[in-house]
């Protein structure tokens, strides 16, 4: 079902734009509609870091609690679960430069406020990556917050460059 929803999305995301649109004005059509192309973009590439990067070391790090009495048997259900989380979670992490972007458009923040907070996003990014993530083990902790940190470096390029001057 979740693959389903996956590949379905563009279809979807057309679909919703085709019955928002007519109500929107030129000038909000112009704005709604590349954030919406950016966002799809940011969330597949999120899901596919996570799947293709980060998912092979979690996987190998649940299943390395094996030994000669105990047999590591993942059931499909466990192991599409894991795989899930992962890609909701790195697909809604790739988010941060669109998301950032929208704030900055909205008066919010800009990107002064953003390099003078960066100590802090370092230290939320170690914090929400220890939440999300599925595993307990530093090294996937790390594999979600240093991607958040670079995510965080461009949303600030992103505000300068797009934000609301």
């Amino acid at each position: 079902m979740a693959a389903g929803v996956l590949l379905a999305s563009p279809v979807l995301f057309w679909q919703i734009w085709r019955f928002v649109a007519p109500g929107l004005y030129q000038h909000e059509k112009r704005v709604v509609l590349p954030f919406t192309v950016l966002s799809a973009a940011c969330f597949l590439g999120g899901a596919a870091f996570g799947y293709y990067v980060v998912f092979p070391p979690a996987f190998r790090f649940l299943v390395g609690y094996s030994s000669d009495f105990l047999m590591p048997l993942p059931a499909v259900k466990e192991y599409f679960s894991l795989a899930l989380r992962l890609l909701i979670a790195f697909g809604l992490v790739f988010e941060l430069p669109v998301f950032m972007v929208l704030l900055s458009r909205l008066g919010l923040i800009n990107a002064v406020f953003l390099r003078r907070h960066r100590r802090h996003a370092i230290l939320f990014a170690f914090v929400i990556a220890a939440i999300l993530t599925p595993t307990p083990d530093v090294i996937n902790q790390c594999l979600m917050a240093i991607p958040l940190i670079v995510l965080y470096e461009i949303s600030i390029i992103a505000v300068g460059i797009a934000g609301r001057k």
